[in-house]
């Protein structure tokens, strides 16, 4: 049987503006029991790489027919979103029309609306628009400039993105305004999604699914216990802040104190406000979301990390959302959890108690 069995994730940084959940399985193996089959899947998605656990498959299902059918649903996934395709349905979108209706698939239009719900919801702190200001700032293809950007600069671009030029009508797209999408703070927790309801649809109910570090769970690990999920705290080496127990839930972790540069004196993080169109500069480390969906919790985990604790608490009350935050300190960090994250808070200390 399984010794020990722990996920630790901590906040990783992509190529983008979005900063996702980095994910390291640490498991201490003392040999399986005959009745405990666990497949690990893994393979190279989205710039990153996806890993699967799957504990006791269902009889008649082969573990190599179902790393074939992850591997499909993930390329499907790119050639919808990626903007790294140059023929992907997104590419295709940025380069097409403006100002008439494109009709999309049904996962694209998805997963579009969902973004929409977010930019809303957060009063335009996730914007999936924000693409030229996080280049600007050499967050994202373009080096770091060797001086801060001109507010001249900052102002003409923040005129020119913005989700308020984009209107879904169903599977149609309209924007009004030639608007580039980026999808990178979102897609990756969608796919995690997509390979979740895969298994799901073969039968398998205990899983364990990442891509990129965002993460989705169901059922028991391999020990028969529910996955056990580690907060990072933020500082040099692999320290557990906070240890939860999560199942059939998608988890997402946003921050900011890894990707950074210094200007004369002045510390710019890579998170971009796109409301500002200048880099955070509040106190706020990182946010951990749990959600129904892992892109939902994938998106509002960059939002809150833009909006700040304070804000993000209000917003994440306002809709029962599930989200933990690290706050920096003079002296260190401070936990802060909304209401919907006590019963997680809860089940660890139960489980210590024992």
């Amino acid at each position: 049987m399984y010794s020990a069995l722990f996920l630790f994730v901590r906040p990783g940084f992509s190529n983008r503006a979005t900063v996702a959940l980095l994910l390291a399985l640490l498991v201490s193996l003392a040999g399986c029991s005959q009745e405990n089959t666990v497949w690990k899947l893994t393979g190279p998605t989205m710039g990153t790489a996806y890993h699967v656990t799957v504990v006791d498959a269902p009889a008649g299902l082969a573990r190599a027919e179902l790393q074939a059918m992850i591997d499909a649903e993930l390329a499907a996934v790119n050639q919808e979103m990626s903007t790294y395709i140059p023929d992907s349905e997104l590419m295709q979108f940025n380069g097409g029309p403006v100002s008439q209706p494109v009709a999309l698939s049904p996962n694209l239009a998805l997963v579009i609306a969902q973004a929409l719900e977010i930019y809303r919801n957060s009063g335009g702190a996730f914007d999936v628009t924000v693409g030229p200001l996080v280049n600007l700032w050499g967050f994202g293809p373009n080096p770091e400039p060797e001086t801060v950007p001109a507010a001249a600069e900052i102002d003409k671009l923040r005129a020119q993105i913005g989700s308020d030029a984009l209107r879904l009508d169903g599977q149609k797209l309209i924007r009004s305004r030639p608007v580039q999408i980026d999808l990178s703070a979102i897609a990756k927790g969608h796919g995690v999604d997509r390979v979740a309801d895969l298994l799901m649809e073969q039968g398998v109910a205990n899983y364990l699914v990442e891509v990129g570090g965002e993460l989705r769970t169901a059922g028991v690990n391999p020990a028969g216990q529910t996955w056990r999920i580690g907060i990072e705290r933020p500082s040099a080496g692999q320290v557990v802040q906070k240890p939860i127990q999560v199942a059939g839930k998608g988890i997402a972790t946003s921050g900011d104190y890894r990707n950074y540069y210094e200007r004369d004196g002045k510390r710019y993080a890579h998170t971009i406000d796109p409301r500002t169109g200048r880099p955070v500069e509040h106190r706020l480390a990182s946010v951990t979301v749990i959600a129904d969906t892992c892109a939902m919790a994938d998106g509002y985990a960059t939002a809150l990390n833009v909006m700040g604790a304070e804000a993000a608490l209000k917003l994440a009350e306002e809709l029962q959302l599930a989200v933990f935050l690290l706050v920096k300190t003079d002296t260190g960090f401070e936990e802060r959890a909304s209401s919907a994250f006590a019963p997680y808070l809860a089940n660890q200390a139960e489980s210590q108690g024992r």
